[in-house]
């Protein structure tokens, strides 16, 4: 268990890595934003299906895993439009916007959390370290989303890296519960695996990869491609 809240906590913190660009280069980071996008599209969408959606279907029925997936897209769809109401001008010390994005991220975290929980339940060796590898290379552009309004707005690179960091605080949260109630009741496995891969897929298709491909559909196209064959070669690398 000690494990793996420091594995999750880890992702926390490659968030905050994400916030570094921001702090040394300022806007001029924006333009790096769409490559980044890209390349959590293609980790989210091999670790959906490689990571989660294969694992599920080998150890549980069909309709489980669809319910799961289900629940978990509903999930992202409605958290989604509670945020869609938020107002997107700059204000204050730390923007309206950098606020809309951090409490979106804050919301998405969740279902990766379940992710990582779910995977290292199922086998922490494999499983469990390419879900964590892949989830903590997708939350370095989340912090780069979530610190380059702040900087607009004026926020110091310390509140950027913070505010980052803090964005991601439901992943471990998210990996204990999943983590308990799936060792408590097995038959969860499946459906757990189903939802997290629900939410994630649904993530990427309807907001990682159009948020790039309106800045740059070049450097989205490259980074969700190379990002698909790195990611395909460490599930090679790692034998999941």
């Amino acid at each position: 268990m000690i494990e793996l809240v420091l594995l999750a906590s880890g992702t926390a913190v490659a968030t905050g890595v994400g916030a570094i660009p921001v702090m040394l280069l300022g806007d001029r980071a924006g333009r790096i934003v769409p490559l980044l996008l890209g390349i959590a599209g293609g980790v989210m969408a091999v670790a959906s299906v490689d990571g989660l959606l294969i694992p599920a279907f080998e150890r549980g029925a069909v309709a489980e895993v669809l319910g799961g997936m289900a629940i978990g897209v509903t999930f992202l769809l409605v958290a989604r439009r509670r945020m869609s109401h938020l107002p997107r001008g700059f204000s204050g010390a730390g923007g309206r916007t950098g606020l809309l994005v951090f409490l979106v991220l804050l919301i998405h975290s969740l279902p990766e959390g379940f992710a990582i929980g779910t995977a290292y339940q199922a086998d922490p060796s494999e499983l469990g370290i390419f879900v964590v590898i892949a989830i903590a290379i997708q939350n370095v552009p989340e912090g780069t989303s979530v610190a380059i309004p702040l900087a607009a707005a004026g926020a110091s690179g310390q509140r950027q890296f913070w505010m980052a960091v803090a964005s991601s605080i439901p992943q471990p949260v998210g990996a204990v519960i999943a983590y308990l109630l799936v060792q408590q009741i097995s038959a969860l496995l499946p459906i757990s695996f189903g939802f997290a891969a629900g939410a994630m897929l649904a993530l990427t298709v309807i907001e990682i990869l159009p948020d790039g491909w309106r800045g740059d559909r070049r450097q989205t196209a490259l980074g969700f491609i190379g990002s698909v064959i790195g990611m395909i070669a460490l599930s090679l690398a790692l034998g999941v």
